[in-house]
């Protein structure tokens, strides 16, 4: 298992549909285009930002297959394969295995509250349905309801080969600044709250997932660059003007509004999948004159 960690800003790709509401596709290569030529590190999708768990397991299959062809070795692939079930999630990542991503990320099962041995034995599990395949952790117990603890992540770390890193969306750091101190280069650290990324870049983490550097993957990266190399005068002033683009957007709370400004940047990718909610486009327009007034230098492609 040859794995290089990921340092940089790993995007959590937007799912496009059509107007039938179907998977498009033919969407993704523009959009990842636009992405890396903008120095996005790596690309993380179907998660939650991506509307993962609205798919089918067949749609996540055939999503994950185009995002690998289009992405096309330039920079890694990290395709979520988390499910509620351990059955369905070593489906999931042997498929992604067999498309040729770089890794998976697993979410915690979801629904069902889980102890740590039940969610060590559910991740050794995956692990060893996958042995040569490279796992992230993924962390968001807002959503899954089950967290991981520091002595977890550690634990599956030093005695499962395969699991590589973790992609916290927690809202806290502690877990990751303990995984980057006990474990060191080989555990690859992600931040998942785009409010996070001066803090933890600026302080060794290695890489943030921001749903945000869908819209200004531009912004994005250049405070990621800035935390990275200790210019927290430009980090600051960076990590200020991100957090006015997440209030602007809600900050992925309404993934119509990310969706919204791909359409007016020219990357049109469709509407939500109901039952999430699409925004009138009045409020669509508003966010946009609102960005705009940022002075991002963000304009339409």
């Amino acid at each position: 298992m040859n794995y290089q960690n990921i340092k940089g800003v790993i995007v959590p790709l937007l799912t496009p549909f059509d107007e039938a509401g179907e998977l498009n596709p033919a969407a993704l290569p523009p959009l990842i285009d636009y992405l890396i030529e903008r120095g996005v590190a790596g690309l993380f999708p179907l998660g939650t930002t991506g509307e993962g768990p609205l798919l089918t397991p067949d749609e996540r299959q055939r999503l994950a297959e185009a995002v690998v062809r289009a992405a096309g070795g330039r920079v890694p692939v990290i395709v979520h394969t988390g499910d509620i079930t351990t059955r369905g999630t070593i489906a999931l990542t042997q498929h992604a295995q067999a498309i040729g991503a770089n890794a998976a990320a697993i979410i915690t099962p979801y629904y069902f509250r889980l102890s740590n041995e039940a969610l060590i034995r559910h991740f050794q599990t995956v692990a060893e349905a996958v042995p040569d395949f490279p796992l992230y952790l993924y962390a968001n117990p807002a959503v899954a309801n089950n967290p991981l603890s520091s002595e977890v992540v550690i634990h599956l770390a030093e005695n499962t080969p395969n699991i590589i890193g973790l992609k916290d969306s927690s809202g806290s750091l502690d877990v990751l600044f303990t995984a980057k101190a006990t474990l060191g280069d080989r555990f690859n650290t992600a931040i998942g709250p785009d409010s996070l990324i001066m803090t933890g870049i600026g302080n060794g983490l290695d890489a943030c997932v921001s749903g945000n550097a869908n819209v200004v993957p531009e912004l994005v990266v250049a405070l990621y660059n800035a935390a990275s190399r200790g210019d927290l005068a430009t980090a600051r002033e960076l990590q200020a003007k991100l957090d006015a683009v997440r209030r602007i957007l809600k900050d992925g709370a309404d993934l119509s509004l990310y969706k919204g400004m791909m359409a007016k940047r020219g990357l049109p990718v469709g509407d939500v999948r109901a039952p999430l909610p699409q925004a009138p486009q009045a409020a669509i327009d508003a966010c946009w004159q609102a960005l705009s007034a940022l002075e991002l230098h963000m304009t339409a492609l």
